[in-house]
């Protein structure tokens, strides 16, 4: 076996160097011709050791390079170029299978397509690789007692729940909040549409959106696709109960699923249904893995990101020392003479031009506009009010410095505001906004569990005990952030709480519950997506939540 190998990577030099000396010599015919034996040749031998992925990568160069003619002018030059950048993937998947690394035919995809693509073919799915029996129909217990048009009403009104996920999941708009909005909305719809031929297709979509969530998984445009695909099944079924979902978006679903291999109980239960389990790498090790083959890695943003927090560093422990020595010349009556003034004036030059070279022009402006103002400092009377201007220029900056970490992009927030303090000041309530959003949140999350304690319970009214203050709180941050809309929905489902479930005993059925659950949840995704009820989308979830209030057989201005 390791004799074909070396084999391989001596044949794939050999097609490599026929075709880039056809590319010069393109009236050389006999190049293109031994450029195809080479790769045909590669092609038997990858199949001879049964590497699928493999094979399959040189089947399809093979193809693109037989539809190349001798002669061939400019306009295929993509095609060369393709066939040329397809041996490169190919050798370097095979560099790393000798090192000992596992097979992982997924990762030659991306240049499986690109071949597909300039062959004029469809892409190949990302779970072709995956097998999964799609037969299976797993049984959804029906958990409500409601009549068939009720049923539907409130599949019509999840499906709108899911839009509104979906379009925030599309858009890149807060990504966690949108796709636990949809699985919730999935949940829902599999629940109320459980007697319909295709009612196990949003169970599976659930778990996968609940997965996708929680196993971090990065939101490509096909698989942007998919769960848009998945809100056109449900309008299918809406409208046809006996619509039969497409067994290639099923599929779909559930590659992702077990990709993002989570341990929750809602994924756990559609994989032991479908006979399936986690992958043998996650999302993270296939992209990693698809950019070492494609070349040199995507980390130079991350890079530059750690060498701006080293200069930015440097300069902060500058001041530092600067501000000690003025401090003890101050108590002493001298002026204070350092070294570290040069050094300085160097330092905040380097750090404001780097910041440009990324991107961050009027962060790096911030900085240049102190350079001249630093270099005068060796020649004057320092005070402890002369460093307040830098102080308040580096404290801005490392607050947009800080953004990468979280967001994986790099210093993407705009800098509006000239004046150096005011823009610090705009930082500070951001944060002030950001704590408020929080505690709206996490009050929300905590109400959310004690009612599903209390349904547990089977009605022990213990469990809502808190529940009625944590609601209060949450009315008052989003009171605060100037949303009365929603700070009045939340006292609605206050006094449904309080007035009916507390103090009135009344017994809940669960279908009941579910419908106060589809309020808070609604109201948690407007908390978690910004709280901004002139945003895209906001508005709208909002609706549900009154729509929600009203089935409960409660009034609200609001609702």
């Amino acid at each position: 076996m390791s004799l074909v190998r070396e084999q391989l990577f001596a044949t794939i030099e050999e097609a490599e160097s026929h075709l880039e000396r056809f590319i010069v010599e393109r009236h050389c015919s006999s190049l293109l011709q031994r450029a195809v034996e080479s790769i045909g040749q590669i092609r038997g031998a990858l199949t001879l050791i049964e590497l699928s992925g493999a094979q399959l990568l040189a089947h399809e160069t093979l193809q693109i390079a037989n539809d190349i003619p001798a002669g061939a002018g400019p306009e295929h030059d993509e095609h060369l170029m393709s066939i040329c950048r397809g041996l490169h993937v190919l050798r370097r998947y095979l560099e790393q299978l000798r090192s000992g690394q596992d097979e992982m035919p997924e990762l030659l995809l991306p240049a499986i397509n690109a071949l597909r693509l300039a062959g004029g073919e469809p892409e190949l799915p990302e779970s072709y690789f995956f097998s999964v029996r799609l037969d299976q129909r797993p049984s959804i217990s029906a958990t409500t007692r409601l009549a068939y048009r009720d049923r539907q009403n409130q599949a019509r009104s999840m499906r709108r729940m899911y839009q509104i996920g979906l379009l925030g999941f599309l858009r890149d708009v807060n990504t966690a909040a949108s796709l636990k909005l949809m699985a919730r909305a999935l949940e829902r719809s599999a629940t109320l549409l459980h007697d319909h031929v295709g009612g196990y297709l949003p169970w599976v979509a659930a778990a996968t959106a609940e997965g996708f969530a929680q196993g971090r998984l990065t939101a490509t445009r096909e698989r942007k696709q998919l769960f848009a695909r998945v809100d056109r099944e449900l309008r299918q079924m809406l409208g046809n109960e006996l619509h039969e979902p497409a067994r290639s978006t099923l599929k779909e679903l559930l590659y992702l699923l077990a990709l993002a291999g989570v341990d929750s109980d809602h994924p756990r239960q559609v994989m032991a249904a479908y006979g399936i389990e986690r992958l043998g790498f996650t999302d993270a090790q296939l992209e990693a893995g698809k950019k070492r083959l494609a070349g040199p890695g995507h980390a130079v943003m991350h890079s530059l990101s750690a060498a701006i927090r080293e200069e930015l560093e440097t300069v902060k422990d500058l001041l530092d020392v600067i501000e000690s020595e003025v401090r003890a010349g101050s108590e002493s009556g001298r002026s204070a003479v350092s070294d570290n003034f040069s050094r300085l004036y160097v330092q905040v030059g380097v750090l404001g031009k780097t910041l440009e070279m990324v991107g961050q022009q009027n962060a790096g402006e911030v900085l240049q506009r102190c350079v001249p103002t630093l270099s005068q400092w060796k020649d004057k009377s320092l005070t402890l009010e002369d460093l307040v201007p830098l102080a308040d220029a580096l404290l801005l900056v490392e607050s947009l410095v800080a953004q990468p970490e979280g967001q994986g992009k790099l210093l993407d927030v705009p800098l509006e505001a000239e004046d150096v303090q005011v823009s610090v000041a705009n930082y500070q309530l951001g944060e002030a906004q950001a704590l408020l959003h929080r505690e709206a949140y996490n009050g929300l999350s905590e109400a959310k569990r004690a009612i599903g304690a209390f349904l547990d319970s089977r009605g022990d009214a213990l469990h809502l005990a808190t529940v009625p203050a944590l609601l209060d709180t949450v009315r008052g941050a989003l009171f605060f952030l100037g949303n009365p809309r929603a700070a009045e929905l939340v006292r609605a489902c206050t006094g449904y709480i309080q007035r009916c479930m507390i103090e009135g005993g009344q017994t809940c059925e669960p279908a009941t519950l579910e419908v106060l659950a589809d309020a808070l949840s609604s109201i948690e995704f407007f908390v978690e997506s910004g709280g901004t009820e002139n945003q895209d989308g906001t508005p709208e979830i909002l609706d549900i939540a009154a729509q929600s209030i009203r089935a409960l057989g409660w009034t609200s201005a609001a609702a």
